[in-house]
């Protein structure tokens, strides 16, 4: 291996780390199917566990509590059992085992920086660099590409999480609400990939029904020190 590539690949996981630090937005596809009554009348509802196993559970009790309180701030009244409730809130969610995506970044070669021989752009002339176009003196080995450095492949993984909810009426058995919400992240943490799903997913709640929207759920405001 040549050392301008030794030197790429030695950064290469870096940019990577620095990428996923950045502060961006969680964005998810949402579909909806309702037919709810107003909030206005005040039901009571109860947020149980698709699956029987996770009921009971610290973890599922935090998410069921999240959405309690986006029902709530809709009008709807929590009830302490199912039994003594107008509405049974269904949830679910999980994350898969993800798959390989496999990224190109151009080189200089591709901008014409270095051409076969020789110096393309020249020393003190203006070049393209991942920032952007810059004037002054060009170091190959400072922006981490050295003479004939070509394209950079990345190969990072990416997880798909998605969040089942249904809301049933007690009286009828009748189904009143299904949704899905589904992202794709580099992320399989599901901490932080189930309470990203829940707002999504009452984002404009209840929805159109038979409608999928993209929403994008804004990050966090960053602490003040």
């Amino acid at each position: 291996m040549s050392l301008p590539k030794k030197i790429i690949t030695a950064f290469a996981p870096l940019s990577l780390i620095a990428l996923g630090a950045c502060a961006q937005g969680f964005d998810a596809r949402v579909s909806r199917f309702q037919a709810l009554p107003p909030p206005a009348q005040g039901q009571t509802f109860f947020v149980q566990a698709r699956n029987p196993a996770l009921q009971g559970g610290i973890e599922f009790g935090s998410y069921a509590q999240l959405v309690a309180q986006r029902l709530e701030q809709f009008g709807y009244r929590q009830a302490t059992d199912p039994r003594g409730a107008n509405l049974v809130v269904s949830l679910d969610y999980d994350v898969d085992h993800g798959h390989d995506r496999i990224e190109t970044i151009p080189g200089w070669n591709s901008y014409g920086g270095f051409g076969g021989w020789g110096w393309g752009g020249g020393f003190g002339r203006p070049y393209f660099g991942r920032l952007g176009w810059r004037g002054g003196w060009y170091d190959p080995w400072l922006w981490g590409c050295g003479i004939g450095c070509g394209d950079e492949i990345r190969s990072y993984t990416v997880y798909q999480s998605q969040l089942r909810m249904e809301i049933d009426s007690t009286a009828d058995n009748k189904r009143l609400f299904e949704g899905t919400a589904k992202a794709l992240s580099r992320s399989d943490n599901l901490p932080y990939l189930v309470p990203n799903l829940i707002e999504a997913m009452f984002t404009g709640f209840p929805g159109n029904s038979g409608e999928t929207v993209r929403i994008t759920v804004p990050p966090p405001p960053k602490r003040r020190s």
